[in-house]
Order: C-alpha cells, then structure tokens, then sequence
C-alpha cells in the first residue's frame, strides 16, 4: 500500500516542480522546499480526541490522523514530528510557521480557507448523532419522536433534530452537564457532533452506551497547508496523496484500525474515485 502511494505521489510531486517554474512569482514553495532540504516534517495533530489523536500510555501522541500524517510524511521521504494543537490555536500555528502541515479534526468552512490553505478532497467528515443507552435499543431517528434529548445550548443539532424528528431539546450550557444528565435518565439520549460522541465512547467511560443511528448532515474535514502553498506543489501534492487514500481505500483501514464507526463518507469516496480503467 505504502509503495503505492509513494510511486504516485512522488511521480505528481516531480511533474508539478516542473510545472511550478511557469509561476515562480505566485509560488515560493518555501514550506515544501523547507520540509525536503531538513528531511523533516512537522504535523499539528490533536492530542485529546482520541482515536484521532491522542496520547498513549508512554506519552507518544497516536491516532487515525497520526497514521495519515505518517503516510504523507512516507510519501515525501522524509521524517514525522508531531506537534499537538488545539481547536483555538491549531490555524494560527500553521500561519506562524510552528507547524508544516495541520490534520487536527477541522471542519471545512469558507471562513477558515480565508486564512489556510484547506487542499481538496477532503480527507473525513463528522455529522449529526446521538449518544444513548444501549438498553434502549434505538434504530432510526424516528425512535426519538417525542422524546427528551439532551443538547449544548446553542448548537445547531438541536433545531435540526427539534424540526426533523419532533424530539424535545433539553438544553444545557455545557457537554459535560449534558452527559450527566444523560447518566442520570434525564433523557433518553445526547445529541452531538458523531466524532465527539465516538471521542467518549473510546474512552472507556461510558461503556453501557453507543451511537446507534446513521450520522447525518455531513461536516466535511480539511487538512492545510500554508495559505500562500494551496495551489502550489504542497497544495497539490496533498490533494493527490488523499485522493489516493481514498481510491486505495487506506482512509478505510485506518478508520477500522481504530475503531471508528464506519462513515458513509469514506465509503462514497472510495466509489466515487474508483480507477474505471480497471472496471474494463
């Protein structure tokens, strides 16, 4: 699998710096060619998301995100260095040049592809579901018609769900008492953004519970190089890379190495970039 991926990505990274001199001006590649010349690239990763990115027992940050960032790493010939980030500052490390490359569970938005260079395809994605007690055997969102579910005051998931389903939201200011009321039968079960609710389930705390219904409303997932690489060599040699993981299906067996609930998304990608000559 390995081999493939650098076969490929190493054949578009040399037709894409001879490409690169048509448009010197516009691109510096000054992150790529940084990263090559010390034979070293530097990820911002999360650290407390597990099983994207967390710490292990001997404090060395692993994860679904990890393996990813050491297939681009594999691929570009040089060596991984981790560094953990955090929702607040995870952009303005790549912007201040502490990090080469940020995969840190960040959803694509417009505002964010303002101030990072957010490559396609995106790479995951995260959506709308519930955390419930598997003594209540849920199947499908209409099992929760008229029932009470706990919400963060303010998230969107709660409308959605309200509108769609006919639940009844009892808000609270934050997840945590959320999930204690969750404990304590306040309601049936936690609306939430299905890669948080699958953070707590791998956490071993709330082992009497799952995430029994198909996610909705997708939140696609960005990977960033700088801003000013996007449509440079960097920008396009990431693009290519996790459009082969898809194709490859590599994004698959990560997320079952880790234990992640299978995604739709990762599935529709794989056929929808299926190699049609080999149909033939």
């Amino acid at each position: 699998m390995k081999s493939g991926i650098l076969a490929v990505t190493t054949t578009l990274a040399v037709s894409l710096l001879s490409a690169a001199t048509g448009y010197a001006a516009e691109c510096t590649n000054d992150t790529w060619n940084k990263v090559m010349s010390r034979g070293k690239m530097v990820v911002g990763v999360k650290a407390d998301y597990k099983p994207w990115g967390f710490r292990d027992s001997s404090g060395a940050i692993v994860g679904m995100e990890i393996d990813f960032a050491q297939a681009v790493a594999d691929a570009m010939g040089v060596e991984l260095e981790t560094v953990a980030v955090q929702s607040s500052n995870r952009m303005q490390f790549l912007e201040q040049g502490k990090i080469d490359l940020m995969i840190a569970t960040m959803s694509d938005r417009a505002d964010r592809r303002e101030i990072v260079g957010i490559t396609q395809p995106n790479y995951y994605t995260s959506g709308t579901n519930v955390m419930a007690p598997k003594a209540l055997g849920f199947k499908n969102w209409e099992d929760l018609r008229g029932k009470p579910v706990c919400g963060k005051q303010g998230a969107f998931y709660n409308q959605v769900v309200t509108e769609r389903y006919g639940v009844e939201v009892v808000a609270f200011t934050g997840n945590a008492e959320a999930k204690q009321a969750l404990r304590d039968r306040k309601c049936v079960a936690w609306v939430y953004d299905d890669s948080s609710i699958g953070s707590d389930l791998s956490s071993g705390d709330f082992d009497d519970f799952e995430m029994p219904l198909a996610s909705e409303d997708d939140n696609p997932w960005g990977l960033a190089v700088p801003l000013a690489e996007k449509d440079c060599v960097f920008g396009h040699f990431m693009s290519g890379l996790t459009f082969n993981m898809h194709q490859s299906g590599k994004l698959i067996e990560l997320e079952a190495k880790w234990g992640i609930k299978p995604t739709q998304y990762l599935q529709d990608k794989q056929a929808a970039y299926a190699d049609w000559l080999a149909a033939e």
